[in-house]
């Protein structure tokens, strides 16, 4: 639940015991100070924005995550041909309060521009809905990060329905005593720019937006009325994205996806074999380090300037001393029967069954166009179960599928190398 008022956040936020109980002035919470700082220096004369607030905050047991979203009214720079619009900042992916009722690591706020007559409350409620996935999955975005949403962003007839993240032109990052707060623009794209973003780099779609004014130009603010894309407005624009992929491929290194595989190689009865893994009612999970693993594996992919390599699978973690996750506390009782890590081993098929959805089975090509022929690497992580499937090449190291053993699995995560998966995709 969410309602739109004038800017009370710091009120809210002060402290109703204590120092207020012996007459000295409270302080506000030092997070949520820094960023409100960042805005009064952006915004000067609007000391009292609109703003959506969570009526129940998600530290007392609401569902929006975001404490409080601002609305501030720009005016835009004339100079650069830039159109008055509205920009909304929000409080609650980073650390306000410093005290662990949210947040045990420093994220990143989230701003998003919009041109608009009146500050619409769509906004706040996508900003909210990408923060729920934050939280839930435990993922963070970056910049040049992409979501695919298929659903106009305002509940229109739009033909914006995802998004591509990149910093934001206009305010700085800021320090915090817990750490530093960077701030990300959300940015409305088709469906066309969407799949030209995975199949070359969110970077270099953006990059091109801020050349089209009618797309964002160079603030990159999102206008739902937008009916056609870069590549409508200037067809010369897709030779520039073919020539990126040809030269630098992709930077996407792996998606979320529906897909299953089937270890085809041993009987349906044999419990130990990846049908019982990824069919069943009951799949077993990815041990702790595995799924460590392919989140690294993700991450690194996104280094264009790193040798391509995925994490040793053997390797001690590094965290014993990070405290229990909001992700750890709400899992299933079906995660006491994580498997563990050291009684799992790495098991070489010789031959596999492999599923996806149309979605993820479009991205076939982009795996192997812009990942695999560039010597890297590309994950499928399934939505549905602990399921992962990577395909790698010869370039990266640590893989445990080889061009001797092009199929391997550890557990349910399968890997299949370079030279099975051209002639997969020509079969």
């Amino acid at each position: 639940l969410i309602e739109l008022r004038n800017s009370r956040a710091m009120d809210e936020a002060r402290p109703t015991s204590g120092s207020q109980a012996h007459g000295l002035v409270p302080l506000f919470p030092p997070g949520l100070q820094a960023i409100y700082g960042e805005c009064r220096r952006l915004y000067p004369d609007q000391a009292n924005p609109l703003q959506v607030t969570a009526i129940v905050k998600y530290w007392l047991g609401g569902p929006d995550p975001l404490d409080y979203i601002s609305m501030y009214r720009n005016v835009g720079c004339p100079s650069q041909d830039i159109q008055e619009h509205w920009h909304y900042v929000s409080f609650g992916l980073s650390d306000l309060y410093g005290d662990n009722r949210v947040h045990e690591f420093t994220g990143t706020g989230g701003p998003s521009e919009v041109g608009e007559t009146a500050p619409p409350t769509w906004p706040a409620e996508l900003m909210q809905g990408l923060s729920r996935y934050v939280f839930q999955s435990e993922n963070t975005f970056c910049s040049g990060d992409h979501v695919s949403w298929h659903s106009p962003l305002d509940n229109s007839e739009s033909r914006i329905q995802h998004m591509l993240l990149t910093e934001d032109p206009q305010m700085q990052p800021v320090q915090t005593p817990f750490g530093t707060v960077s701030f990300l623009q959300i940015v409305g794209v088709c469906t066309e720019e969407l799949q030209a973003a995975q199949q070359w780099n969110g970077q270099g779609i953006l990059e091109l937006m801020r050349g089209v004014r009618i797309a964002g130009g160079p603030w990159l603010i999102t206008d739902m009325r937008r009916g056609e894309t870069i590549f409508d407005i200037d067809p010369h624009l897709q030779e520039r994205v073919d020539q990126g992929i040809e030269a630098e491929g992709s930077n996407l290194s792996g998606v979320s996806a529906k897909c299953v595989w089937d270890d085809l190689s041993r009987p349906p009865e044999d419990e130990e074999d990846s049908r019982s893994i990824c069919i069943a009612s009951q799949p077993r999970r990815l041990s702790d380090k595995d799924t460590e693993q392919i989140r690294e594996t993700l991450r690194k992919g996104l280094e264009f300037n790193t040798k391509p390599a995925l994490p040793p699978i053997s390797g001690p973690r590094q965290n014993h001393d990070r405290p229990q996750s909001r992700k750890d506390s709400l899992e299933s009782e079906s995660s006491s029967a994580i498997v563990p890590h050291e009684l799992v081993r790495t098991r070489q098929l010789e031959s596999v069954h492999l599923k996806f959805n149309q979605e993820s089975g479009t991205l076939l090509s982009l795996c192997l166009r812009g990942r695999l022929l560039h010597g890297r690497h590309f994950t499928f992580k399934s939505i549905n179960g602990d399921t992962a499937i990577t395909f790698v090449s010869s370039g990266v190291e640590g893989a445990f599928a080889t061009e001797e053993h092009p199929y391997a699995a550890h557990g349910p995560w399968l890997q299949l190398a370079r030279k099975e998966v051209e002639n997969f995709s020509s079969s």
